[in-house]
């Protein structure tokens, strides 16, 4: 069985270099090629899934070796895998959720010329997020991670045609190599700490550790996270890359990449268990991005932004749980699974949407779409139900854990990240009801195509003319299909998970656990939840769903403002890095001129002055020869002289 972990890896690794590498022979069959490949990747992952699930659950881990890659004296740099209960679960999410999207995406991206490029970026990023999660080790973890990164930036800007497109995936790049230093900096303290890269020593060794070391190690793994995860302070590069092709946007910023800092927190449990104070620092972040997300996705017309909004919300509630230790490791990555299907869901329901209605992405040019586009809207509206928690659905189970782990911290601050965690639930409520209402309920708002030239442009392959209405109409059934099968997930995710405690024993020998004692019951917390999203939702229909909705959206409050700016983060970045950034490279160049640069060209100057007095002395005639060694015979007779004298 273990033989096959490399294969995981593989086969994605295989299409991404058959595609990228093998020209436009492939353009017509490409895109098959790179669905055949991620789905072998499942296949595989579901094989070895079977084997591990005829093991004893302490028993279940799996490794293999492949070679040692830097082996240099104490200096052991391995290429292993490690295939755990954590490990499987994000295996089968990546490559199941994976290969539905490759599929949807033969129908969206059909006219586009470079699909098959598409395609092996699409591979590239699977094959490095499987590494990501099945390296045995943190330097092969990293590689995994780079990885991901580099898939990012191509996938974000594969429309470099739009400038928008090439500057968020330019963003995205520069913050997250803001975290990925914190990753190097934690993996080169672990190994002078440990003395190895791997994973599986580190909990024993934890026990010999200062925490102040401890605390550093963690510190910079979670500085790692949110980047990775777009969470606060690094979040401001998730909202701009909704600027590459919606399948994009389904399978990295909804499923699998964003879900990389939570991993990664998780397989460090034993590290954050030990540092109390760096614990603290991730649920801080956690409960401050879970309601920054939710406020941001209130304000935003374009419906991909808002639900980039609501991932950044999502993924805060898993880093929540994910603080909280034992208690809440498990529930972090039951949410990550279940998020994984509703909101993948959704963003391949916003590109149906769009694919629909000529590429339009703000809201308040939908409207009554229920009726011209059916699948795509009982899809999205289950996916909708599922993240706000609906009872029976999978948010409802995955979600209430968390906020029941939150109140179960005891004191004040259980009550504060129990409080923040309601909070958010009531504006998801809020931020998705409204999401429904103004795509698929109330009047058409629809409007003509703007002329060519203007700030709007559309998707390669989908033809517009100036002044044409939209059409809308339901999409192709290879778009459709695997929006139904994530809306399966969305349903039926959570309370199979949920069903006799099953996903907390699969993941109990890796991730521990602990019982959670909330100072309420449970059913008090799931009336308070039930309670919250009755209250969002309502607002929400008080608001969109009572009265007509303008196509110009009105000036709003100030937090209104500041939330369709994000809350001002790209501005606070201005000032407080970019600004002083800019003072600093400044100062460095005038440095550079005036002081290094003048030495070098005043000891130059100084050098060719000399020459040329020293050439005027050398003119070639006798006479001034004769001259000179008369003066220096005469100076050195009377040098001679005074000698004497003295």
């Amino acid at each position: 069985m273990e033989n096959l972990i490399g294969l995981l890896v593989a086969a994605p690794l295989l299409g991404a270099a058959v595609l990228l590498c093998g020209g436009r022979r492939l353009d017509r069959t490409g895109h098959w090629i790179g669905c055949a490949l991620a789905a072998a990747s499942f296949v595989v992952g579901a094989v070895l899934f079977a084997g591990m699930l005829g093991r004893d659950g302490e028993h279940r881990a799996i490794h293999q070796y492949m070679y040692s890659w830097i082996p240099v004296g104490g200096f052991h740099a391995d290429v292993a895998f490690q295939l755990d209960q954590l490990s499987m679960t994000f295996v089968l999410l990546i490559t199941g959720v994976g290969t539905l999207i490759h599929i949807y995406s033969i129908g969206y991206m059909e006219h586009d010329e470079r699909r098959r490029r598409f395609f092996g970026y699409l591979n590239l990023f699977l094959a490095a997020m499987l590494l990501l999660v099945v390296a045995d080790n943190y330097l092969l973890l990293y590689v995994g991670w780079e990885g991901v990164g580099l898939a990012s930036y191509l996938l974000i800007g594969f429309w470099q045609h739009k400038p928008s497109a090439a500057t968020a995936a330019k963003k995205a790049f520069l913050v997250n190599r803001v975290g990925d230093m914190g990753l190097s900096v934690a993996i080169m303290l672990m190994f002078t700490t440990f003395g190895t890269f791997a994973f599986e020593p580190v909990p024993a060794s934890v026990d010999r550790t200062g925490e102040s070391t401890l605390t550093a190690i963690a510190l910079m793994l979670l500085l790692a996270a949110c980047g990775k995860s777009a969470q606060v302070p690094l979040q401001s590069w998730l909202g701009d890359a909704m600027e590459g092709p919606t399948p994009v946007s389904a399978l990295i910023h909804a499923a699998t990449m964003v879900t990389a800092g939570v991993y990664l927190i998780t397989r460090s449990g034993a590290i954050f268990n030990a540092a109390s104070q760096a614990q603290a620092a991730v649920v801080a972040v956690g409960a401050v991005t879970l309601v920054f997300g939710a406020i941001v996705g209130c304000a935003k017309d374009d419906i991909k932004k808002a639900l980039a909004g609501s991932t950044m919300s999502q993924i805060g509630y898993m880093v929540l749980a994910a603080g909280l230790g034992p208690i809440g490791y498990v529930f972090a990555i039951m949410h990550l699974v279940t998020h994984g299907f509703f909101k993948a869901g959704l963003f391949l329901g916003a590109g149906s949407v769009m694919h629909a209605m000529n590429d339009e992405v703000d809201m308040r040019r939908y409207g009554g779409l229920r009726t011209y586009m059916p699948i795509t809207f009982v899809t999205f509206g289950l996916g909708y139900l599922a993240i706000i928690g609906f009872p029976g659905l999978s948010g409802f189970f995955s979600k209430d854990k968390i906020i029941e782990a939150a109140f179960a911290k005891g004191g004040t601050e259980g009550w504060i990240l129990g409080g923040a965690a309601l909070l958010g639930a009531a504006i998801t409520a809020y931020y998705m009801t409204r999401v429904m209402l103004l795509t698929f309920f109330g009047e058409k708002r629809w409007q003509p195509a703007p002329d060519p030239g203007t700030a709007h442009s559309v998707e390669p392959g989908i033809e517009v003319h100036p002044g044409e209405m939209p059409h809308p109409h339901e999409s192709p059934k290879v778009m459709t299909i695997p929006m139904i099968l994530l809306a399966f997930g969305s349903v039926f995710a959570g309370g199979v998970f949920s069903l006799n405690d099953a996903f907390l024993h699969w993941l109990e020998p890796v991730t521990g656990h602990a019982e959670a004692h909330p100072p309420v019951s449970a059913a008090t917390v799931t009336l308070a939840t039930m309670a919250v999203l009755a209250i969002g939702a309502g607002l929400a229909w008080a608001q969109y769903g009572r009265r007509p909705v303008p196509v110009a959206a009105p000036r709003g409050s100030l937090l209104t403002r500041a939330a369709r700016r994000d809350l001002l983060q790209d501005d606070f970045n201005h000032v407080v890095f970019v600004k002083p950034g800019e003072y600093l490279t400044r100062g460095l160049v005038h440095l550079d001129r005036s002081v290094v640069d003048g030495m070098v060209n005043g000891t130059a100057a100084a050098v060719g002055g000399l020459s040329g007095w020293l050439r005027r002395v050398q003119n070639g005639y006798v006479r001034s020869y004769a001259l000179s060694i008369f003066g220096g015979a005469g100076v050195l007779v009377a040098a001679i002289l005074q000698m004497r004298s003295v």
